[in-house]
């Protein structure tokens, strides 16, 4: 299986410094990451919003060394937040949030990244929309939660994700279910070991649809993190069978990724959200998607071949 190679590259520093300097990585990068600065997303944030799409949206970086550079990833946050109230798009996007870019693997983490987010959260609530924790690998999730827990007491419409492949998630599930949260439902995108997590496809899958079915039975609102036909399919029906209305789950894909459907979905009258992601330290975040979906690993290395 390609997708722990790949996984384990995501963490190389000289795959980094390979893949970054192929004349071609520009062009497939620009597939998932449509740009670098507020200023080049906002077309984008524009354009999706005027085709009746929702976003979340995503400043991209993870390898956070000191407390200066967590306050960096936090400001970015700010002016994002300030450029979607000039555009009166609050409503339209929300932002999505890694806790490693805001100091959590740093001495005194957990405690610095709750500092840091904090202040996003606050500024997302006055413009009328809100933030999503994203989850990261096993070892973060205890202090995630803890995170968004607390979080919750002053902004409850602040969500979480939750991995599917990771053992713990039916018990996590069960219980953001139980407190009414906002979850996002994915397979997950961390390589993680045996010993905590299912490692093949049809494990995962099928743990997808046990969780799914929690969370939709639940008073939270779900979420649906996925590109799967057969998992939307199964998620309309989880829906159809809870009694659930339109407006009380949603449909989340990747930016670039089955474009098609997302207009499909919302013609249909389904909320549709696009996980949109921007930022120059992309390579951790362009090299999970390769590994999430062998077509965009063909997608990259045609690209290669054909462009080099």
């Amino acid at each position: 299986m390609l997708g722990p190679v790949i996984l384990a590259a995501s963490r190389s520093d000289r795959m980094r410094r390979l893949i970054s300097a192929a004349p071609v990585t520009k062009q497939v990068v620009d597939r998932f990451i449509p740009g670098e600065t507020v200023d080049e997303i906002v077309p984008i944030i524009q354009d999706l919003s005027d085709r009746g799409l929702e976003l979340t949206m995503d400043v991209v970086g993870e390898d956070i060394t000191r407390p200066e550079q967590a306050a960096a990833a936090r400001d970015a946050y700010l002016a994002l937040v300030d450029r979607l109230k000039e555009l009166e798009l609050g409503t339209r996007a929300e932002m999505s949030v890694k806790l490693s870019m805001f100091g959590q693997a740093l001495e005194g983490g957990h405690e610095l990244a709750l500092a840091n987010v904090r202040p996003v959260v606050e500024a997302a609530a006055a413009i009328g929309t809100t933030v999503t924790l994203d989850a990261e690998d096993h070892t973060t999730l205890d202090s995630m939660f803890a995170i968004h827990e607390e979080l919750r007491k002053d902004f409850p419409q602040t969500g979480c994700v939750i991995q599917a492949y990771l053992f713990r998630t039916e018990a996590d599930a069960r219980r953001l279910a139980e407190s009414g949260s906002r979850v996002r439902l994915v397979k997950g995108a961390y390589k993680e070991p045996a010993e905590v997590a299912y490692q093949q496809k049809h494990e995962i899958d099928k743990a997808y649809v046990r969780i799914l079915k929690i969370l939709m039975e639940g008073a939270g609102y779900p979420m649906i993190g996925s590109h799967d036909p057969r998992l939307i399919s199964i998620a309309q029906e989880l829906a159809r069978s809870a009694g659930r209305k339109l407006d009380e789950y949603e449909f989340q894909m990747l930016y670039g990724i089955r474009s098609d459907e997302h207009l499909r979905l919302a013609a249909e009258g389904h909320r549709m959200r696009v996980y949109t992601a921007y930022g120059t330290d992309w390579y951790g975040y362009f090299m999970r998607r390769l590994a999430e979906k062998p077509a965009n690993l063909r997608f990259f290395a045609r690209s290669m071949i054909t462009k080099g």
